[in-house]
């Protein structure tokens, strides 16, 4: 596998840890819906929480949660709506991100809970 690939599968991994850590049920990593993909769906105590997981190993074109476009939420979205119907999902729903920057001096992981609302 690529690089790119390995880099991001680790971040996946690491905040699966992270949120198993804080308390979270994961129900579903890598879920595909047609072009999307949900890297990470969970439930926060009752509410299903859709985990977009941004990995890279610098900050220095942005920080990694900035590359999470408007049009690459409105994927996770209908990704979102196809779950929660598949699955017969009822309730709250919010939209995190976990931006992870890993590189020869360590990882650093920030959660960003709600970090965009279906429009």
């Amino acid at each position: 596998m690529s690089k790119s690939y390995d880099l991001g599968k680790k971040g996946e991994d690491l905040a699966a840890e992270y949120l198993l850590s804080k308390g979270y049920k994961i129900l579903a990593r890598n879920f595909r819906a047609g072009k999307a993909e949900l890297d990470i769906v969970a439930f926060d105590g009752k509410t299903l929480v859709i985990v977009e997981v941004k990995t890279r190993n610098t900050n220095y074109f942005g920080e990694p949660e900035q590359w999470v476009t408007p049009s690459k939420q409105k994927l996770l979205i209908r990704a979102a709506n196809a779950y929660v119907k598949l699955r017969a999902i009822k309730g709250e729903i919010r939209f995190d991100v976990i931006s992870v920057i890993a590189d020869e001096h360590g990882t650093e992981i920030r959660h960003i809970p709600d970090a965009f609302y279906p429009v």
